[in-house]
């Protein structure tokens, strides 16, 4: 399918902003900007987030497209927030097992992608759509970083500056995002019409608390992510469990189509002439028959 002159490279290119974002993350890590090291990695997924809907709105989908995006993951929210993390903490501190654990979480990252891309020719079940196998990698490569918030803004004296402690959470993350553990995807979330104004006045005061406190809000947002997949393991099996729920493409077409489809007028005659603008026939000598004529007919 063509796309739109001359913008076609436009995803392409958010995708490698993408990929930029992510390695410059470990840029700031080796300086020592913590803060900017996880916006980095933010800025990525916030990238990630928008080269797919530009893709669709430009018609410019291609399967190099598709292995770029795929890439750029990879290296954004695998092995970049696992080096970010690496020097952090686990450099000095690991005890000769940080790097194992900073490459599990890297091959994780790389063999979710993977199995996505395995899965992207086959039609997903009934019950299955608006959701995600494991934890998706840009939401994964964002709450790896949490304890180096937590401990850039409440200091050392907590569990989440202990080696050991990271190094479990580094793991869980990982171990998240290959599970069979479904999570639900923010696009197939659907907003009640009663709760929008409630939730845009909730998003501007979390705009705002996120200028003066970041560390601590954006730790708020990854708790809330994770308190979802019990949520989302029993929406999973309940639509699974009750067929009635599915919602198939199919309906959804067929209510489209009858709600364009014209219906065409059931009388021909229109103001005494035909379709085609002929009188019709009673008019080129042709009487009509009373009504009372035709009540008295056996």
């Amino acid at each position: 399918m063509g796309g739109v002159p001359g913008v076609r490279f436009l995803p392409n290119a958010i995708t490698v902003m993408a990929l930029c974002a992510g390695l410059t993350s470990v840029a700031f890590a080796m300086s020592g900007q913590w803060r900017l090291a996880v916006g980095a990695i933010g800025a990525a997924a916030v990238l990630d987030s928008l080269d797919g809907p530009a893709a669709r709105w430009l018609r410019s989908q291609s399967r190099v497209g598709a292995e770029l995006d795929s890439l750029s993951d990879c290296i954004s929210f695998g092995v970049a927030p696992a080096l970010v993390m690496y020097v952090w903490l686990l450099r000095d501190e690991g005890q000769g097992y940080g790097w194992v654990v900073c490459l599990l979480f890297a091959v994780c990252a790389a063999l979710r992608l993977a199995r996505f891309n395995s899965l992207l020719d086959d039609e997903p079940k009934p019950w299955a759509k608006g959701f995600f196998t494991g934890v998706p990698t840009p939401a994964g490569g964002l709450i790896v970083t949490a304890p180096l918030l937590l401990t850039n803004r409440l200091g050392t004296d907590g569990p989440w500056a202990l080696p050991w402690v990271v190094s479990i959470w580094i793991v869980m993350i990982g171990l998240l995002m290959v599970s069979r553990v479904p999570t639900i995807a923010l696009k197939s979330v659907r907003m009640p019409p009663q709760l929008i104004v409630p939730m845009l006045i909730l998003l501007v005061l979390g705009v705002a608390a996120l200028f003066y406190e970041p560390e601590l809000v954006t730790v708020i947002g990854m708790v809330v992510y994770l308190l979802h997949i019990p949520y989302a393991v029993w929406k999973y099996d309940h639509l699974r469990r009750h067929p009635e729920l599915w919602r198939t493409t199919g309906a959804r077409a067929r209510r489209s189509s009858r709600r364009v489809r014209m219906r065409m007028p059931r009388r021909q005659r229109v103001a005494g002439r035909l379709p085609d603008g002929s009188p019709a026939p009673h008019q080129q000598g042709t009487r009509r028959r009373p009504r009372s004529a035709w009540r008295r007919l056996p």
